[in-house]
């Protein structure tokens, strides 16, 4: 048995650090104190690979509980997502009344305060929603609309907010997206039935990123390049559902040639981790069945992926496992601003995940702690 397993704070192996593949130890209690070994690649011996934790940014449920539900259905959620490698999420909202998303707001803030036992660390909130297009919703629930500035700071006041997904095209929201800027928030274009100048616009008024690339927003035409042209164009963060339901895998190839820093998110619902049948998406009734969550219409609506999957799922597109790591984790954390996860280096918080060479996981650390 391997030290990872036995729960050592040194664990040998190939270790992707911020400098490449280290072959070799690292040691840790709560934060990363020190890495040895030599650098080179893992392809000559066939030890264990060490990975920073994942890091998924949209997050609505796991293990039959939904994000909606309020309480404490986040820790369930976030103790499903942390066997599969996540070592910390975003608890993302669904388009509702609002006191259905007070109330979830209210349950994720207990979570960002206070993270237990074999959970993945809560970092905020992703809103993906209500300030969206009526016309766009996917499988977004019909109570879409524009927002001002304080009708966020209200909702900030529960929860930290940390992505709010905004259609830039709504009356006024452009004048958002810059103010929530100014904020520190990070703002993301989706749901949205916005033009290629829509979302150019949007950029230049402070957006960052784009909300489940491809879906739910305008496609590209060689003479209208809709808000998936203007992504790839010039965006230089967007995530991706790398579930292959969602997004076809040449699709995915274009957005990694395109967007320097693209990142992989599950969206991820309450059937993630269980049996076929009927689960709840805010306040729409799903039907997790054939790999994926449908509703009544066909529409997808959300996914069962995890973060361990969409890696294997990475790596089978032809990515080296350097890169499609990055995408599950660092890229994620740069987004955020967040330096001290998604890397492996001494200071960093002891968030990484242990896998065999067809990689399977084997071990999760959160924060030190061995699941």
């Amino acid at each position: 048995m391997s030290d990872a397993i036995k729960g050592s704070n040194r664990i040998k192996g190939n270790i992707l650090t911020t400098a490449g593949w280290v072959h070799g130890e690292i040691t840790f209690a709560e934060r990363i104190s020190a890495v040895h070994g030599d650098h080179g690649g893992p392809e000559l011996n066939r030890d264990d690979y060490i990975l920073p934790g994942f890091i998924d940014l949209h997050v609505h449920g796991g293990g039959g509980k939904d994000v909606m539900e309020g309480g404490d259905a986040i820790h369930t959620i976030a103790a499903v997502h942390a066997r599969h490698g996540t070592t910390s999420l975003l608890a993302t909202t669904m388009t509702a009344p609002p006191e259905d998303i007070e109330q979830a707001l209210r349950g994720i803030q207990r979570a960002v305060q206070q993270r237990g036992k074999g959970e993945a660390r809560v970092l905020g909130v992703h809103l993906e929603g209500p300030f969206i297009n009526s016309g766009k919703l996917g499988a977004q629930p019909p109570y879409a609309r524009s927002a001002k500035l304080a009708d966020v700071e209200q909702l900030e006041a529960l929860a930290p907010l940390k992505l709010i997904t905004v259609a830039p095209e709504l009356e006024g929201h452009l004048e958002l997206v810059r103010e929530l800027s100014e904020a520190g928030m990070r703002v993301q274009i989706g749901h949205t039935l916005g033009s290629y100048e829509d979302g150019v616009a949007a950029l230049k008024h402070g957006a960052h990123g784009f909300t489940h690339l491809f879906n739910a927003m305008t496609g590209l035409h060689h003479r209208e390049p809709g808000m998936v042209g203007a992504a790839l164009a010039h965006a230089h963060y967007a995530e991706v559902i790398p579930d292959l339901l969602h997004v076809h895998p040449g699709a995915i190839r274009t957005a990694l040639r395109c967007i320097p820093q693209l990142y992989c998110v599950t969206d991820s619902t309450s059937a993630t981790g269980m049996p076929d049948g009927e689960y709840m998406l805010g306040r729409h009734t799903v039907m997790k069945c054939m790999g994926g969550v449908r509703l009544a219409d066909g529409t997808l609506a959300g996914s069962t992926l995890t973060m361990d999957q969409a890696l294997r799922n990475l790596v089978g597109l032809g990515l080296d496992l350097a890169d499609a790591s990055a995408r599950v984790s660092t890229n994620a954390a740069d987004y955020l601003g967040l330096q001290e996860r998604g890397r492996l280096a001494p200071g960093t918080y002891a968030d990484l995940v242990v896998l065999d060479r067809d990689l399977n996981l084997k071990a999760v650390y959160i924060e030190g702690e061995l699941l």
